[in-house]
């Protein structure tokens, strides 16, 4: 491309921006304040995500005034190649002098591009964007290593969530009925519409617009997938099915593929798009673990609702999926590494298992205790017994109290305030 062709673009995507900026409202995101301090201090910043988190705006707004911003998922920039990337800085550096921040907005749509950006990192501050877990996983993890940072973005939490509906959480608002009565009210809601930005702002027809473009864009077109209809089959089944076991033979019997090396790829496209999350059963034996039966979890509670093939999804499997994003989210934003794992075995279930700093923290999920406080308090303590560990937890949707039995104290939390002040770590 010529230089004058990439200035109109760089000069209306910076004018869309800064109109939408002006134009919405915008939440902070929870990992921003930090995102702003490591990309203030150079390198490389990585935030992935799944397409629609708001991986832009946040982007956007850590980034400082004298900036270079250019997102490739621009059709004006389908002809851009690699051999351009000296072009673009030359462009931006005549439009606006030399930027001391540069972001490129999902990256990986143009080839070639990750020796580019190890070279900026010698002497820029940069973010780079993407919608794929890939981006990290070729070339560039080879450049970096030790040279770079990533974030994996989620779709608001609760918390971000209440911000957006202008509600604030007042020191001391626990103690007050009125506000907690309020917040409870705000979790059913939700609890129904997730937490894409675009589904907070203008409904929940906007989730099956992501879906499709996740589906069709970031997978079939990005992988060339030969069974479409059976990809499209097989991810709406583990959207409407997380929370349960499943193996890759019986799900290619279900969609009608027989080879399990085909169908362990399409569910690898759907967790590398951020779609949809793997858990495996825990064990402390590596082989058992890749040979044990799989569960997922979809990436938003909306989300998962809308593709639900039942007309009402059980509250409890709704509960679980927001306690486990919420874990997940809350290692990403800390920047910590953990890992969460189910537990199954002859005399029962923990849904999960958190491990995290060389600890392990059993987790059960269930919608209320009333006539189940033996069996799911007698599972934690159990598992956490054989784990060697003192604690458990249990979120119901309005349970509270302690147990301590056996030596394991069991924390009863519900859900509004697991989401809001509880802290698991």
């Amino acid at each position: 491309m010529r230089v004058e062709e990439i200035k109109r673009v760089l000069v209306s995507q910076r004018e869309e921006m800064e109109e939408f900026v002006r134009r919405e409202r915008i939440v902070s995101r929870e990992p921003e304040n930090d995102v702003v301090s490591l990309i203030s201090s150079g390198g490389i910043l990585a935030i992935l995500g799944v397409r629609r988190s708001g991986k832009s705006v946040l982007s956007w707004r850590a980034s400082g005034e004298k900036k270079l911003y250019v997102n490739f998922f621009d059709e004006r920039l389908s002809n851009f190649k690699a051999s351009d990337f000296e072009r673009l800085l030359n462009a931006a550096r005549q439009l606006w002098g030399e930027p001391e921040f540069i972001v490129l907005d999902e990256v990986q749509e143009i080839t070639g591009w990750e020796r580019f950006v190890s070279r900026l990192g010698l002497n820029y501050k940069v973010i780079v964007t993407g919608s794929s877990s890939r981006l990290l996983s070729g070339e560039l993890g080879t450049y970096l290593t030790g040279r770079h940072i990533d974030l994996t973005l989620f779709p608001f939490s609760f918390r971000e969530f209440l911000l957006f509906r202008g509600f604030n959480l007042d020191l001391g608002w626990t103690y007050s009925d009125r506000m907690v009565s309020r917040v409870i009210s705000l979790l059913e809601e939700y609890l129904e519409a997730g937490g894409f930005p675009e589904s907070v702002r203008f409904g929940k027809v906007y989730l099956s617009l992501i879906y499709r473009d996740i589906v069709e864009r970031d997978i079939m077109l990005r992988h060339s997938v030969r069974h479409r209809s059976a990809l499209r089959e097989l991810a709406r089944y583990l959207m409407s099915n997380y929370s349960n076991e499943f193996t890759y033979s019986r799900l290619g019997s279900l969609v009608g593929i027989r080879d399990v090396h085909t169908v362990r790829d399409y569910v690898s496209y759907l967790e590398e798009a951020y779609l949809l999350f793997q858990v495996r059963r825990f064990s402390f034996k590596p082989k058992a673990q890749l040979n044990s039966p799989r569960k997922v979890y979809p990436v938003d509670v909306g989300l998962a609702r809308t593709l639900s093939m039942k007309a009402h999804p059980e509250r409890g499997r709704i509960i679980e999926l927001a306690v486990y994003l919420e874990l997940m989210r809350r290692m990403s934003y800390s920047f910590t590494s953990g890992e969460i794992f189910y537990w199954r075995d002859e005399r029962g279930e923990v849904d999960f298992i958190l491990k995290r700093n060389g600890e392990l923290l059993p987790i059960q999920v269930t919608y209320q205790l009333d006539g189940n406080t033996d069996r799911e308090v007698g599972n934690i303590i159990r598992v956490a017994k054989s784990l060697g560990m003192r604690r458990g937890l249990v979120v119901t949707w309005e349970d509270e109290e302690e147990i301590t039995r056996e030596g394991v104290k069991i924390d009863v939390v519900p859900l509004w305030k697991f989401l809001t002040v509880f802290n698991p770590f």
